[in-house]
């Protein structure tokens, strides 16, 4: 089964979206941690709303654009994992795994639809 997870960063603070040497060593052992599991099929991080982000809602068929950053929102994705996993309770495992690099963070864990 694959999994999603997605992180979520406050927008509006600045700090959040740059790394200190720690946190980049931190997340380093993850990375191979996860690596070495073989569940890891994909990892990026995203930039904040404000560097190019954009939001295209369709109503009654007419589509408008908002570019970033987003007033309206507080919390952003701030990026995404796809695991390959026996199940849910693993994909749960790893998401915690990766939260405890944080002080304050969101992790949602979604299942990736997949035909059968």
């Amino acid at each position: 089964m694959r999994y999603m997870l997605m992180h979520k960063l406050d927008d509006s603070n600045p700090a959040l979206w740059e790394a200190d040497p720690e946190f980049i060593a931190k997340f380093g052992e993850y990375m191979e941690e996860v690596n070495k599991a073989g569940v890891l099929l994909a990892a990026e991080g995203l930039r904040p709303s404000s560097a190019g982000a954009a939001i295209i809602r369709v109503t009654d068929g007419q589509a408008t654009v908002t570019d970033g950053p987003f007033a309206e929102a507080k919390e952003v994705i701030g990026g995404f994992g796809i695991l390959q996993v026996r199940d849910h309770a693993e994909a749960v495992e790893w998401a915690k795994r990766f939260a405890a690099l944080f002080d304050n963070v969101e992790i949602e864990v979604r299942r990736v639809s997949e035909f059968e």
